[in-house]
């Protein structure tokens, strides 16, 4: 797509920088992994494998995972591009596409990628929400390729909360953030509601009552 010189200011600028502040702000997070029994966290799962998360959850993720060359769907548009540029500097694979722009080319390409042996990230509830409701594009993409499904979710403990349609959360510096990983599904039970109802199950762990397992 085409930029305007003000917009190639920025994306030649501020990828750089939030890139940067995104390494500083992490050297002083604690992460702590909550698993149901049996469950492998995603980062050592090798590839390839699809996983899905929520939207508000990106700047934590981005920090946690960076360097596995994870390839992560992003939508076609001037933010879209921002993340893009950000997350590679951060040592993801950007594949562009989503539910509003690119549907089908981004669905291909994120094919592609888990055919060359990528671990596949999908925001269940992007580009645009609503919030917390998964789209389709996840189950797509597993049925297409015959993938299991692994779903997560990052909460900062402590974090500032915008006002944005997903309620992104920035972490604050210091704090622990807690990373849930529910029972992955299995390729042949990969529907849009079993997806869903595994994201929430990964909202759930979140909260205190669940005490299954923790990897510090």
């Amino acid at each position: 797509m085409a930029f305007t010189v003000k917009q190639r200011i920025v994306l030649a600028v501020v990828p750089r920088i939030t890139a940067l502040l995104i390494r500083l702000l992490g050297m002083t997070l604690r992460y702590e992994d909550r698993t149901e029994a049996g469950v492998t966290p995603g980062y050592a799962i090798p590839g390839p494998f699809v996983f899905a998360f929520w939207h508000r959850s990106l700047l934590a993720c981005a920090h946690r995972f960076r360097g596995l060359d994870i390839a992560i769907l992003i939508s076609r548009s001037f933010d879209g591009e921002l993340i893009a540029r950000t997350v590679e500097l951060l040592g993801f694979t950007a594949v562009r596409g989503s539910s509003n722009r690119g549907g089908p080319t981004g669905l291909r390409q994120m094919e592609r990628a888990y055919q060359d042996g990528h671990r596949c990230a999908i925001t269940a509830d992007g580009p645009r929400g609503p919030v917390f409701v998964a789209k389709p594009g996840t189950a797509q993409l597993a049925q297409l390729v015959g993938a299991w499904v692994g779903t997560f979710y990052v909460l900062p403990v402590r974090a500032w909360e915008l006002r944005s349609w997903d309620r992104f959360l920035i972490p604050k510096p210091f704090s622990r953030v807690v990373i849930t990983w529910p029972a992955h599904i299995p390729a042949t039970e990969v529907t849009e509601g079993s997806v869903q109802a595994a994201l929430e199950q990964a909202v759930a762990m979140a909260g205190p009552n669940f005490t299954e397992s923790v990897v510090d």
